[in-house]
């Protein structure tokens, strides 16, 4: 299990666009599960939408994208301290299934696919009380910074 703290160390994100909060069962070089609290007091329900609370699907993908991104990091052993980061390289077979409304609490599964040159493909569901939020395989790149 890894507490926010120690997500912080293979994550470089910050709020407000730190979007996983902890992560409950993680097998270096396969699997990650992780979740997302959702509160009312999130800033994006100012704007989307105001009457009527619900989640972006875009960033259920960026969680989703996160999750992969620990779990590659803890995979090669390295952080964004060690001059990498994880970029985001694409996104295929997107579906929402049900919206994600403040209260709920959103696990985010995924899985290794493949790895080639630096770009590690990942199958990625979301759920929210067992029941399917959103699916989609993500593609994340390895790349030096500095």
């Amino acid at each position: 299990m890894l507490d926010i703290l120690e997500i912080k160390k293979y994550l470089p994100h910050r709020y407000p666009f730190l979007l996983i909060d902890r992560v409950v069962d993680l097998v270096e070089g396969e699997s990650i599960v992780a979740y997302k609290n959702v509160t009312v007091n999130e800033e994006v329900f100012q704007g989307h939408f105001p009457n009527f609370p619900v989640f972006p699907g875009v960033l259920l993908l960026e969680a989703m994208a996160q999750a992969c991104g620990v779990l590659g990091f803890k995979t090669m052993d390295k952080t964004p301290d060690d001059g990498s980061i994880y970029l985001y390289a694409g996104a295929d077979k997107v579906r929402f299934k049900r919206q994600v409304v403040p209260g709920d609490r959103v696990y985010f599964e995924a899985k290794i696919v493949s790895v080639k040159r630096g770009i590690w493909k990942f199958d990625c569901i979301a759920k929210v009380d067992d029941q399917l939020v959103a699916c989609a395989t993500i593609m994340c790149a390895d790349r030096a910074v500095g």
